[in-house]
C-alpha cells in the first residue's frame, strides 16, 4: 500500500508517494534520479548501493525507505559535490590517486571513506581498511583507495 513519505536526500525533502517497503537505492535511482548508488549483489555485501544516513555509510538495496524518513539525513554521491560543482575532498583524493578502474566499487569506496573521516579524522591504515571492508572491488584498486583516503586525511 503506498503512502506519502518524505525524505531528506542530499539537503533537500522530498515527498514521494510509495511503498513504504521499497528500497531505499530504487527510490533514490527511479524516483530521484540518483545514479551515485549502484545495484550490484542486491544483498547488502558488495558497497554499491553504500549511501550516507546521517553520516553514517549504510546500504541502500535492501533498507526499506520507511525507515528514512522522519529526518534522516540520505547523502549520496552526488550530494558530495559542492554547488559549484567542486569535488568533496575524498572524491578529489579518489581522483588524483587514480583510484577506480572499472568503476563498481567507486560509490561504496567513496562514501565508506567520508564517513570513515568524519568519525576519525586522521585514521590509521588500518582503521582505512576496516573502513573499506564492506566494499567490494573487483579490480583491486584497495591499495589506491587506501592512499586516497590517507591524502583526503592529510587535507
Amino acid at each position: 500500500m503506498e503512502a506519502d513519505l518524505t525524505l531528506l536526500v542530499n539537503g533537500q525533502q522530498h515527498t514521494l508517494r510509495l511503498d513504504p517497503e521499497t528500497p531505499l537505492l530504487y527510490v533514490l535511482r527511479n524516483n530521484l534520479g540518483l545514479n551515485g548508488p549502484k545495484f550490484g549483489c542486491g544483498l547488502q555485501q558488495c558497497g554499491a548501493c553504500m549511501v550516507l544516513l546521517n553520516d553514517i555509510a549504510w546500504p541502500s538495496c535492501q533498507l526499506p525507505v520507511r525507515q528514512t524518513t522522519g529526518g534522516v539525513a540520505i547523502t549520496t554521491l552526488e550530494g558530495l559535490t559542492r554547488p559549484d560543482g567542486t569535488l568533496h575532498p575524498v572524491q578529489a583524493a579518489f581522483v588524483q590517486e587514480q583510484a577506480a578502474q572499472c568503476g563498481f566499487c567507486l560509490n561504496g569506496m567513496v562514501m565508506s571513506a567520508v564517513s570513515l573521516l568524519k568519525q576519525y579524522p586522521q585514521p590509521s591504515e588500518e582503521a582505512i581498511r576496516n573502513g573499506l571492508f564492506r566494499v567490494l572491488c573487483r579490480c583491486s584498486v584497495h591499495t589506491r583507495a587506501i592512499r586516497a583516503v590517507q591524502r583526503a586525511a592529510a587535507g
